[in-house]
């Protein structure tokens, strides 16, 4: 018996910065998950994937994550995704630097 389709958003990686990126509903690229669309039916979600892999010169490695919908924007389901969008591991690079500045 097939798995039951969960909610997905459709992510990539940048094709110049690398960044991660999500799709938005109106088409463009998002750095942050809370404003991706969200998607609840599966042959929707492959039509957004299949749109989103021809996007060669924007974009790389596109694939669909499992996110869980909330009040906030979606979050993610897999510790792979939530690390993902931390940006690196290092502490002071990236998205986790501009984080720390803003904590202080």
């Amino acid at each position: 018996m097939p798995r039951p389709f969960t909610p997905k958003v459709v992510t990539a990686n940048a094709l110049l910065e690398g960044d991660v990126v999500y799709l938005r509903e109106d088409d463009g690229w998002t750095r942050e998950l809370a404003d991706a669309e969200v998607l609840t039916d599966e042959a929707h979600a492959q039509v957004r994937l299949l749109d989103a892999e021809r996007r060669l010169g924007e974009v790389v490695g596109v694939y669909l994550a499992d996110v869980a919908p909330t009040e906030a924007g979606p979050e993610p389901t897999h510790f792979r995704e939530d690390f993902r969008r931390t940006g690196p591991s290092n502490y002071f690079h990236g998205k986790q630097a501009e984080r720390q500045g803003s904590e202080v």
